[in-house]
């Protein structure tokens, strides 16, 4: 270590206990003189070395300086690139193009990276680039502000720390290019905390693809490579999901079906999007919602503690395979929407928790940073950094993977700073008061972010408060969603239908309540995963009353839904009335459909879908108050309850009457606003759809006989525990 231009004794010891913090300043060419220049190499395995121009030639042969450490000196201050470095050992030769010439190339990933939030997927992470000089390989970049140094392991390198470290950078990012790495490789960061100790080794937090347990590796994807097939989807005109109906099959892609084989695997994504697919298309649906499909750790979770979040879940599948299932979607005339999640984070070693030894991405006092419902981190909404990355995460899955629209899991809990804390557990705002500022104007950036870049996109907000304007336009100091799942009409009518027919005339207000805010948002009428599971039991098990009246019940409820204004999502399952609760590890109950009454249904969830698609009175004024009319609005004695739901034009009705209880009603009148006849389009009490096909007329002529403050009405046989759909035809 005494020859002129070589590492000082520190500096070598920062290469051999991978502490080295500016590589670019030892390693690679270095000028000496105005005429000549040396390049430092460091390689454990080797006992020597050379250095090889571009053509082939021989340049220099390196001086072995130390351990794993050469020096190759050149009688020129202008070394041209790229060179190559051959290193030799006991029985084997290595040739690689030194990463550490590339200064520029590394260095570019941080240029313009704070400057849009897209820049994150597009910069940091694991990029596949050209150098210069016409040299491929990949670009990392990966934010560890608080790191004493940061270094890329992987099979390239025998996962060896010393071999590639990453040279810090001004804005917080440690970077290196790698030439000859290719779509594939596997790699995570190796990382020192400020004070010296040697953190888990992590998995990219901007990885595209990753592995599971054990490893959770991060794998370089090529996003180009996938070749899509639904430009007609993505370029469709007159996209108006306000206006248009929105029926969404709510799926967790582990338990929706499994394979006939002993080792009980899942479906993968390709399989999914044959079998799935073709269920959804046979079913009317117009969109398929899937539980969170970033990666995660933990099965149980059901994807609601994701670790990778720009990682579509490899245990159905590579990113390509996603991809492949969105497209067979749209190919399909299917929109797809994924669960998204970035109220909080769990504390897997190999993720985000105290990513660099600091709280890179969650708040630093717990009050704000650890949720105590799930037992994760919270992100830290205020920074700018994280800010970047959350936003930039969301428009990642519309561009990159074509997905129509994400639901955005647990708004509430990042509205609120008391949100499952008692008093002395939280922190208020400079207000005193229990909003988070930073976490409201992050949901405003995020949304206005989507909706200026991607025009035909959708947000959908589970919140399950009264918070005031979720779906809103930010310019009028709303949060932006375009909908919000309506949760208070879920529980309210869920609380009513599972009450015996003898008791429900004393919670009549259960299901009218529901109209007096029902344009206060653009709501979604959701009956989601949450309501089958942890002891809630599956939706024939709410009902009461025998088997008959158990389905009975049932159907009348869904057909009341999609009378109902908001769009429509059902759990899977729910359609034909899966027996017991969802279970995570298994599959759905389908022999249930070899069941006459399972199966009616199941034909009867088919019949709304297409009845709620083909009648626009039943869609296009989901969120206006010209869409809706009572009629018979009190008869909470007998628990009727009717409305007319009407088309944007005036021009169609259709007639919703329903009976919650097991007594049928002969020529019950009910009023109607116009003087034509009236169709009957849904009857769940069918015997096609397991009901006691009780005689009512398919159409009935309205007479000049003012009722329920319409002009007209009609008489009609109502039958017991059902719900009936009548159109009107002038």
């Amino acid at each position: 270590m005494q020859n002129k231009g070589s590492l000082s004794p520190a500096q070598y010891q920062q290469l051999i206990k991978a502490k080295c913090a500016e590589p670019f300043s030892v390693l690679g060419p270095q000028q000496e003189s105005k005429t000549k220049s040396r390049v430092s190499v460091f390689f454990p395995e080797a006992s020597s070395l050379e250095l090889i121009d571009d053509k082939g030639k021989l340049l220099s042969k390196a001086e072995k300086q130390a351990d794993g450490l050469f020096v190759a000196s050149l009688g020129t201050a202008k070394l041209k690139k790229p060179y190559s470095i051959s290193a030799q050992g006991e029985g084997w030769q290595h040739s690689f193009v030194d990463p550490y010439q590339f200064t520029a190339e590394a260095y570019h990933a941080v240029h313009f990276i704070d400057h849009a939030p897209e820049n994150i997927y597009r910069q940091a992470g694991a990029q596949i680039i050209t150098s210069e000089s016409g040299v491929s390989g990949v670009r990392f970049a990966v934010f560890a502000p608080n790191a004493m140094s940061v270094s890329i392991i992987g099979e390239f390198n025998l996962w060896d720390r010393r071999r590639h470290p990453m040279q810090r950078t001004d804005m917080g990012y440690w970077v290196l290019f790698v030439p000859g790495l290719r779509a594939g490789e596997k790699y995570k960061f190796a990382l020192y905390d400020a004070h010296g100790h040697a953190l888990p080794d992590k998995a990219d937090p901007v990885g595209f693809q990753q592995e599971q347990y054990p490893s959770h590796s991060s794998v370089v994807y090529d996003h180009d490579a996938y070749q899509w097939q639904d430009k007609a989807w993505m370029t469709r005109k007159n996209h108006d999901p306000y206006h248009q109906p929105v029926s969404i099959y709510e799926v967790h892609l582990g338990s929706w079906k499994r394979p006939d084989e002993p080792d009980k695997r899942y479906l993968s994504y390709r399989e999914l999007a044959d079998a799935l697919v073709d269920y959804v298309k046979e079913m009317a649906y117009t969109h398929i919602e899937v539980l969170p499909v970033s990666e995660f750790p933990f099965d149980g979770s059901w994807g609601y503690q994701p670790v990778g979040l720009f990682a579509p879940s490899s245990r159905f599948g590579d990113a390509d395979s996603f991809k492949y299932f969105v497209d067979k979607c749209h190919q399909q005339g299917i929109g797809v929407i994924i669960d998204w999640v970035p109220a909080h984070f769990p504390e897997d070693p190999h993720g985000l928790a105290r990513f660099d030894g600091t709280h890179v991405y969650e708040y630093e006092d717990p009050k704000k940073g650890w949720h105590p419902d799930w037992n994760s981190c919270i992100y830290d909404f205020g920074k700018d950094t994280v800010r970047q990355f959350l936003v930039g995460n969301a428009l990642y899955w519309f561009d990159k993977f074509h997905v129509d629209a994400i639901r955005v899991d647990a708004v509430a809990s990042m509205l609120y700073l008391d949100y499952s804390r008692e008093d002395g557990e939280w922190v208020p705002n400079v207000d005193g008061g229990n909003h988070n500022y930073e976490a409201i104007s992050l949901l405003q950036w995020m949304n206005t972010e989507v909706y200026k870049r991607f025009p035909n996109a959708m947000t959908i907000a589970e919140e399950s408060t009264s918070f005031a304007g979720v779906s809103r336009p930010v310019s009028t100091g709303g949060l932006g969603f375009g909908f919000k799942w309506n949760m208070g009409w879920m529980h309210d009518s869920l609380e009513y239908i599972s009450k015996d027919p003898a008791y429900r005339k004393y919670h009549h207000g259960e299901l009218t309540f529901s109209m007096v805010y029902a344009y206060n948002e653009n709501f979604v009428l959701p009956i989601s995963h949450d309501e089958v599971v942890h002891g809630k039991g599956s939706m024939i098990e709410k009902m009461p009353g025998d088997e008959w009246q158990k389905f009975a019940n049932l159907r009348a409820y869904y057909g009341f839904m999609f009378g109902h204004p908001g769009k429509k999502l059902q759990f899977m399952g729910n359609e034909f009335a899966q027996g017991r609760e969802w279970d995570h590890d298994g599959q759905l109950q389908w022999h249930l459909l070899e069941h006459p009454l399972h199966e009616g249904v199941h034909h009867l969830y088919r019949d709304l879908n297409k009845v709620y698609q083909h009648f626009s009175a039943l869609h296009q004024l989901d969120h206006e108050h010209s869409g809706f009319r009572w009629g018979d609005l009190h008869n909470a004695e007998q628990s009727i309850l009717s409305f007319v739901r009407f088309d944007k034009d005036g021009q169609q009705a259709v007639l919703v009457l329903c009976n919650f209880t097991p007594v049928p009603h002969q020529n019950k009148r009910f009023g109607v606003p116009k003087q034509a006849n009236y169709r009957v389009i849904i009857n769940t009490d069918q015997v096609a759809y397991g009901g006691s096909d009780y005689d009512i007329a398919q159409s009935v002529q309205s007479e000049a006989v003012p009722f329920h403050d319409m002009p007209f009405s009609i008489t009609i046989n109502l039958p017991p525990l059902a719900t009936v759909m009548l159109v009107c035809e002038s």
